[in-house]
């Protein structure tokens, strides 16, 4: 579907002047913007936004077009090489590595080094880097970190875990109160790619993380294999719900809810079904994953979503001021509050709404995470890689003692996948 964004209405102008920006005023000629934002809030705060560019610049003309995001996926390649727009959304990492080796992004470097506004996005300046160069900015990412039944821990006197033992040794008191430690549905497989992510940027550093998710080390090595070890030693405790491979992460809410389960290894997003089921922030928490290699930097799984201009783009200074003013503190504010996204600015000098998990995030991502940010499993890894390595997830999960098999099974679907 296709719209024409103009500054018909007085309210455009009142938006434009509550979000501001860094970018240019007064810019003439087109801006060509094509969105996978079709779901209706979405939709509605990247209209509201574009709005507020446009009222800076009235005129500058605007064309908007909202494509499914399904259908999007498809339709990118295509749309990148022979009728390109000026500005697209997509996500950032592995996700967008295709299309910058195809020459399809533009390199927007210059938009980051020595610049106020890379400043403001450097915890997020690795997601959007290939070969030393950015090929885009973010507008929106999430946090994920492990939500818990503060209530639980109280009655059990347990505090928050900083280190792999403390963990470890907090699990074995909820197990033995005849309780799981954590929740999880892996029906749908990337739950256990979260708990991968985790437990090898814990175990060996991004570095690693990302050189396997990327086929350059390999599953069979010695640090791979200590991660499995790590991962082991709650399977074996018995840590997890029992048969998960039949839940969805949806259907593995209420073992949390009712008090079966004490904790969640998740994104953002599952905060607001468990109020909806009846928990209070009183009885709900969140702590960071903790340390498992003592001096390995803290890396963060973020799934971030973002902007780029095509190679192929008609209006590039155009499309840059607009990257500008998309990633600029006081607009990175508006779009993500509760009322929009309900996600996480991208800029350090935004704000975020009156929520202590957004503010737990944004301080944990903003602050507390020098390791990195990843882009969560499925994101980082080629999709068929992703969906190979995610069943051999699943499986160790439910046969830990055929981990041989599996981490041989994926060498060599790695061999395969990336050559």
């Amino acid at each position: 579907m296709r719209s024409m964004l103009k500054t018909s209405a007085a309210a455009f102008a009142i938006l434009a002047a509550s979000m501001g920006g860094a970018s240019a005023e007064g810019l003439t000629g087109d801006l060509k913007i094509f969105l996978d934002t079709s779901n209706p809030a979405p939709r509605a705060t990247m209209e509201e936004m574009i709005a507020g560019f446009q009222a800076k610049n009235p005129d500058l003309t605007i064309e908007t077009t909202v494509i499914d995001r399904e259908a999007y996926k498809t339709q990118i390649r295509n749309f990148l090489t022979a009728n390109a727009p000026d500005v697209n959304t997509w996500y950032a990492a592995n996700r967008m590595r295709p299309y910058v080796e195809a020459g399809l992004f533009e390199d927007v470097s210059d938009l980051w080094d020595g610049t106020d506004l890379g400043e403001n996005l450097a915890s997020t300046k690795g997601a959007m880097t290939i070969d030393g160069k950015q090929w885009g900015v973010p507008y929106s990412y999430y946090q994920w970190g492990v939500y818990y039944r503060k209530d639980i821990f109280d009655e059990l006197g347990l505090s928050e875990p900083t280190t792999w033992e403390e963990e470890k040794a907090n699990c074995q008191k909820i197990i033995d109160a005849g309780k799981k430690c954590y929740t999880i549905g892996t029906k749908f497989l990337w739950t256990a790619g979260g708990w991968f992510d985790y437990l090898n940027m814990r175990t060996n550093g991004f570095d690693f993380h990302m050189d396997l998710l990327t086929g350059n080390a390999k599953w069979t090595s010695d640090e791979a294999r200590k991660t499995f070890a790590n991962w082991r030693e709650l399977i074996d405790m018995g840590a997890f719900i029992d048969n998960h491979q039949t839940y969805s992460w949806q259907e593995a809410l209420p073992f949390m809810v009712k008090g079966d389960a004490t904790a969640y290894l998740m994104g953002n997003f599952a905060v607001a079904p468990l109020r909806d089921a009846g928990l209070t922030d009183d009885q709900l928490d969140f702590y960071q994953f903790v340390e498992i290699t003592p001096g390995v930097e803290m890396a963060e799984d973020a799934p971030t979503d973002t902007f780029h201009i095509p190679t192929n783009a008609q209006n590039k200074e155009n499309a840059r001021e607009f990257l500008k003013y998309v990633a600029s503190a006081d607009v990175q504010t508006l779009i993500n509050d509760g009322k929009h996204l309900g996600q996480l600015p991208v800029n350090a000098k935004s704000s975020v709404d009156n929520d202590k998990f957004l503010e737990q995030g944004f301080e944990m991502l903003s602050t507390n995470s020098p390791g990195g940010v990843a882009q969560f499993f499925d994101r980082d890894a080629p999709a068929e890689m992703a969906k190979v390595a995610m069943e051999g997830l699943q499986e160790f999960m439910v046969k830990p003692d055929n981990l041989d098999k599996i981490l041989d099974r994926l060498d060599r679907a790695q061999e395969r996948i990336y050559k």
